[in-house]
């Protein structure tokens, strides 16, 4: 039985109706749980809000805690859930590969890693039809870096600040956003250049990006020119004219930027970044970890948005709705140089991660999610942009598909961060009135969200009116 619950926030917001119904929790109580976390559990891995979550199900946008409270789940395990928690297609094909083969490696040949190759390629632009299955996003990027630095024979690869490619060592070179760099040597041959921000960078106007809601920065950009690009590109030349010699092996840039707060460049930002690099003999990564398979609704993938075609691909997270899987997919030519040593793979591409993932892409295309995507995420979008326009504190909302960002401020004008501790207040706010979102950006001040694709208009409308009640009650503290 659903127990009903008070939370510390009155909302008038009535959360959706669903009919699952949760096993009942049997584990250990929730404070012997906490002493295993403080003891045996490395304390970097941190949980969110004053009192963590203890997650006993899942059901497609829904997660239920031990006591049997419901939530609407917007951040979807860091952008990993794309087709639901639990999904039923991808729990059955999951389900019967385990009781027939878990693993052999890839030395042997086995239906799944051929089966899924041929269908993920299927969605991909030639030349990129070459697939090398790893483990997780960081192991991806970790690989595409190498691969880039062997085809080219070149070392240097440009990176945009704010950017998250992982954190093993070699991709911390690449991740540019302070709380993760440790004080050891990292990133030797990666060199950072100005994030195209165009709400709190230098330059951004009211038609830069491709999302259905713009900045409230204005510009006089004639239709089809965009000055704070044009800027932009010049930063960027002006690191290759300055930071790199004159060959360089690649540059690698998420098409929207994840956990930095779902920053969006300028439209054709990428387009000549990616020229600028090839006439330098490099690479072009494009890092679709949270942007891919369907999220940003218009296209499959994010860097389609943009119009290119990368040399690399890399991809995780919803790749395999929270089994942990990741890809690098690329050309022939740039695969073979991985070839002329051996470069191995244990677990990359086992046969219950291959079902998994092939389960993913016909939940996918079955239940509509990349149209849902689209449908839904502008509709939340445009909804959003309401309260931003109601609240000083709601600076920017952005986003495209399931892909949103709102970024808080003290105010329009300055464009400050909002004070962390008056940012937590509103998300945990929003967690007891039953709707859990991300967070990113720099200072943590922009709410991430990111559901399963498989979020409705009704979901949204319990989250906004919720996220309203949040941004009101703080209002009101503030008074």
């Amino acid at each position: 039985r659903q127990q009903k619950w008070k939370s510390s926030v009155s909302t008038q917001a009535k959360m959706p109706p669903c009919d699952f119904v949760p096993e009942k929790y049997e584990s250990y109580p929730y404070e012997h749980m906490q002493k295993i976390r403080e003891q045996h559990i490395a304390p970097s891995l941190r949980t969110y809000y004053k009192k963590p979550l203890l997650l006993h199900q899942g059901h497609m946008q829904w997660l239920f805690d031990h006591e049997g409270r419901r939530y609407l789940d917007l951040f979807a395990g860091i952008v990993t859930v794309s087709v639901g928690h639990c999904h039923p297609k991808v729990t059955m094909a999951t389900q019967k590969q385990l009781a027939r083969l878990w693993h052999t490696t890839n030395i042997y040949m086995y239906p799944a890693i051929h089966e899924y190759a041929e269908k993920l390629t299927s969605l991909l632009p030639d030349p990129l039809k070459v697939v090398y299955l790893t483990n997780s996003g960081s192991e991806a990027n970790d690989l595409a870096m190498f691969m880039a630095r062997l085809h080219t024979r070149n070392f240097d690869i440009i990176c945009l600040r704010g950017g998250y490619h992982g954190a093993s060592p070699y991709t911390l070179g690449l991740t540019s956003l302070t709380s993760y760099k440790h004080g050891v040597a990292n990133g030797f041959g990666c060199t950072t250049t100005m994030l195209p921000d165009v709400f709190r960078g230098p330059w951004g106007g009211s038609h830069c990006r491709d999302s259905p809601v713009q900045t409230f920065r204005k510009c006089s950009c004639a239709k089809g020119a965009c000055v704070a690009k044009d800027q932009y590109i010049e930063q960027f030349k002006d690191t290759l004219n300055t930071s790199v010699p004159k060959t360089v092996a690649g540059f690698i840039a998420e098409p929207i930027q994840g956990v930095n707060g779902v920053v969006q460049y300028p439209r054709n930002f990428l387009k000549e970044a990616y020229q600028l690099i090839r006439e330098r003999g490099g690479l072009c990564i494009s890092d679709e970890v949270q942007t891919g398979f369907g999220r940003t609704g218009s296209h499959f993938w994010g860097f389609q948005t943009h119009g290119v075609v990368p040399d690399i691909v890399t991809m995780a997270k919803g790749i395999g709705n929270g089994f942990p899987m990741a890809a690098v997919v690329t050309t022939k030519e740039i695969a073979s140089s991985l070839a002329q040593n051996l470069h191995f793979n244990t677990f990359g591409g086992n046969p219950l991660a291959c079902v998994a993932g092939a389960a993913v892409l016909d939940a996918i295309e079955e239940d509509g999610l990349q149209k849902n995507s689209e449908d839904v995420g502008t509709y939340m979008l445009l909804e959003l942009a309401k309260l931003r326009d109601e609240f000083e504190i709601v600076g920017d909302v952005r986003g495209k598909g399931l892909m949103i960002g709102v970024e808080m401020v003290t105010d329009k004008v300055s464009r400050r961060p909002l004070p962390a501790e008056e940012i937590n207040q509103i998300w945990e706010d929003c967690k007891d009135m039953g709707v859990l979102i991300g967070r990113g950006g720099l200072y943590s001040q922009t709410f991430r969200i990111k559901p399963p694709m498989c979020i409705t208009k009704r979901d949204v409308n319990f989250a906004v009116e919720v996220f309203h009640t949040a941004l009101q009650k703080h209002v009101e503290r503030a008074a």
